[in-house]
């Protein structure tokens, strides 16, 4: 009963912080609902028993992803005005994007519901005495090694991604050059005065 409480909690929670994500007008707000939304998932991980998978979720996704996502939108500065306009202009294409998708998962849980030994085909079996983080680590860097390193590929072409999008050129900024540092003579930087005494040093 309690599993069946936590689970009805964790799922609307979910839901409705995915539909905040949608319906929010800045995307700082979006970000923040997206944050909520990966901690109810992370919930539902824990209530079906699967530990690893919920501390991966909130370690990778909402102290990583998320909160760079954060950075690189508060960096970035987006006009909200002009923001609106693109969105508009691209309702149609992200209409028939979201069928394409939604039809998609419908395809992919069908089975799961119509073929009772579907689970018993595609889930692979863990050994007895076998942890999760174990059974999950052997499978990942044996089986799925090259898709697992595809998967760092991407992440890492999104991360320079992000920092081409928040590079801008400051022309009024003084840099640092170390090259020239290096190779200056001392004289340039050091100049010897011989002060007479009792009348100073002249500016």
């Amino acid at each position: 009963m309690g599993e069946s409480i936590l689970y009805l909690v964790f799922v609307l929670g979910m839901i409705g912080s995915a539909t905040g994500v949608v319906l929010m007008r800045t995307p700082i707000h979006s970000l923040l609902f997206l944050i909520m939304t990966f901690f109810n998932a992370a919930g539902l991980f824990l209530v079906w028993g699967a530990e690893f998978l919920a501390m991966m979720l909130v370690i990778v996704y909402v102290g990583a992803v998320a909160v760079l996502f954060l950075f690189v939108v508060m960096i970035m500065n987006v006009d909200e005005k002009r923001l609106k306009f693109e969105f508009s202009s691209y309702t149609g294409f992200s209409t028939i994007l979201a069928c394409i998708l939604f039809a998609e998962l419908i395809i992919a849980v069908l089975p799961w519901k119509t073929w009772e030994k579907a689970i018993d085909v595609i889930a692979l079996p863990i050994p007895q005495m076998t942890t999760n983080a174990n059974a999950i680590g052997n499978h990942l860097y044996t089986q799925y090694f090259y898709i697992f390193q595809l998967s760092g590929l991407l992440l890492l072409l999104a991360m320079i991604g992000a920092i081409l999008l928040t590079l801008r050129t400051r022309n009024h900024i003084v840099h640092q050059d170390i090259k020239q540092q290096v190779n200056r003579e001392p004289t340039e930087t050091l100049s010897l005065i011989k002060v007479p005494f009792h009348k100073g040093v002249e500016v």
